[in-house]
């Protein structure tokens, strides 16, 4: 059992910090706000993730996982520091890590002897000697242990992750920390920083283009009137390509692939490298969403001068609360710009204080449709899928959906009434 305090208590903090403790290690989370840590400590999360909040009781009740704010006591008893802190996207797209240095230079001279600094916030290539330099001392291991986890489905992806990846130039601080994965995963990369830091961000790319990739494949399937569903079998069957990440949809967001790309776009291009390939996969997302926004406006528009849309789903991906670079609000805006009434719903997002007061938010999916004109699916919810077809067309003025995630049973709405669009159909 290892001594492990975690600094950061959002989606990664949070969740790495309750999954090491239900691998039994004592583990404290560190964060600065007072009423989180409170709220914390009594199990009450403050986000929404599958399964996190009964690990995060387990580890309460067992006495395996605390919540504190003084970070100098946690750090001075603790064999491993994880630092999962937050390296916003700056105006330039380079990733912001003025949080990183802060907590290095604060807490530097608090660490352990001895003590291996864990980084898991997403820095640019190279910041682990940077992390070195603000601590400085020479008795203090810093390695890089990039996350891994899809929000949504976090705690399934830490404990049974694909791979491990450690970055350190000290070998046997990699292995002490590799050692803390053994129980959970067998095939554990230990690396130099640089190749750890970068496998991160082109992890991270790599999905974005393929998401981008399929999102444009969608578009053309629609002008040449090709089935993408059926496209996408046959291109997925390739084992050489694979299934996943072949979901046509409005675009891709989220706390990870916008920050991501754009930091490892403007790593290329400070090491003298135009990375075009990569420019263009995040010029193609942008196109998308503006492409479904005026799609959904055009047709509502032809049933309205002044058209209601009903939206289900605003956050950026199913199974999470997180409205960060949500392709569904930013279509939500360009539709109000357009002149578009929206009355939406979301099964997180219905009394929230991040959505503009412009949308009038609904306590059901049905409601929602209470007079509309068109129906938007932005997020691919799976209670979507089950809401009958009957009832919406009881609320609705008009008869017209735009399926943006292509959950819907095209036959059961068709039946009902509807006139039912999708992406890349």
């Amino acid at each position: 059992m290892a001594k492990i305090a975690v600094i950061g208590s959002g989606y990664v903090g949070l969740t790495t910090g309750a999954c090491l403790a239900e691998l039994g290690h004592d583990v404290v989370c560190i964060d600065i706000d007072v009423e989180k840590v409170e709220q914390l400590s009594r199990g009450k999360l403050t986000i929404f993730e599958d399964g996190l909040e009964a690990l995060v009781k387990n580890g309460i009740k067992n006495k395996s996982l605390k919540f504190a704010v003084d970070a100098k006591e946690a750090v001075a008893n603790s064999e491993f520091i994880y630092f999962c802190l937050p390296t916003p996207e700056s105006r330039d797209g380079s990733a912001d890590i003025s949080a990183v240095k802060k907590v290095a230079t604060d807490l530097g001279p608090f660490f352990k002897r001895d003590s291996v600094i864990v980084n898991k916030s997403t820095l640019p290539v190279g910041s682990v000697r940077e992390v070195e330099k603000w601590i400085n001392r020479n008795d203090i291991h810093v390695v890089s242990n990039p996350e891994f986890l899809r929000e949504g489905s976090a705690v399934g992806d830490f404990m049974n992750p694909d791979r491990v990846v450690i970055g350190a130039d000290n070998r046997a601080a990699a292995e002490r920390v590799a050692q803390i994965y053994e129980p959970i995963c067998s095939n554990t990369i230990i690396t130099d920083p640089a190749s750890a830091e970068t496998i991160k961000y082109a992890a991270n790319a790599f999905l974005a283009a393929r998401l981008s990739f399929v999102n444009a494949l969608a578009a053309v399937c629609e002008v040449v009137g090709a089935n993408v569903a059926d496209v996408v079998a046959g291109l997925g069957s390739d084992s050489r390509i694979g299934p996943q990440f072949l979901s046509p949809g409005p675009g891709w967001g989220g706390s990870c692939f916008p920050k991501d790309t754009k930091a490892l776009l403007k790593i290329a291009q400070e090491n003298g490298y135009d990375f075009e390939l990569l420019a263009g996969v995040i010029s193609a997302n942008e196109s998308q969403i503006a492409r479904i926004a005026e799609r959904i406006a055009t047709q509502a528009k032809t049933i309205d001068p002044k058209p209601t849309v009903a939206v289900w789903g605003l956050t950026f991906k199913a199974g999470t609360d997180d409205l960060r670079e949500s392709p569904s609000l930013k279509i939500v805006e360009l539709l109000l710009r357009k002149g578009v009434a929206v009355q939406a719903y979301d099964p997180t997002q219905q009394r929230s204080k991040q959505i503009d007061d412009k949308i009038g938010l609904c306590d059901t999916a049905v409601e929602a449709c209470k007079g509309a004109h068109l129906l938007a699916v932005l997020t691919e919810w799976s209670e979507f899928k089950k809401v009958d077809p009957k009832l919406v067309a009881k609320q609705m003025k008009g008869r017209a959906v735009f399926d943006g995630r292509n959950i819907l049973n095209e036959p059961d709405w068709i039946s009902s009434g509807f006139e039912l669009r999708g992406v890349g159909r």
